[in-house]
């Protein structure tokens, strides 16, 4: 099974949205952000996938936000994962030119930093926007 390119927009809850309240992911997905900023050398060798869907799921796709965010002609994940054939030759094509249809932080770096601001107290949007995500994965499982 491959991964399918990036959704037409960022899902309500991606960590690269501007609009996304702080908080609603765990330390350790905000941690996975800011590698993605480095040197294609030092970045991370996995494709970051929309939190929507399990990695090993039927409907699997690119992160729009992350396609969106980074320029695809320098992200090593790609070339693995077209390499490795995670991804079609197309959906490689397809991340490299994809433009976020909403304002995106410019850099992992940025989204985390916003992401890990209120990890500890989230606002009432943030906890809307969790109960949401645990009820939309319950039910995928």
């Amino acid at each position: 099974m491959t991964n399918q390119p990036p959704a037409p927009r960022p899902c309500r809850t991606c960590p690269y949205r501007t609009d996304v309240p702080s908080g609603i992911w765990s330390q350790e997905e905000y941690d996975k952000l800011p590698p993605y900023d480095g040197p294609t050398w030092q970045q991370p060798l996995s494709l970051f996938l929309c939190h929507q869907h399990d990695a090993d799921t039927e409907g699997a796709r690119v992160c729009g936000g992350w396609a969106g965010c980074h320029d695809g002609d320098h992200l090593m994940a790609l070339r693995v994962a077209t390499a490795t054939g995670a991804i079609t030759p197309e959906t490689a094509e397809a991340t490299r030119r994809y433009t976020s249809p909403v304002p995106l932080f410019a850099s992992g770096t940025e989204a985390a930093a916003h992401g890990t601001r209120d990890l500890h107290a989230p606002a009432p949007e943030a906890l809307q926007a969790m109960a949401k995500i645990k009820r939309t994965r319950t039910h995928l499982s």
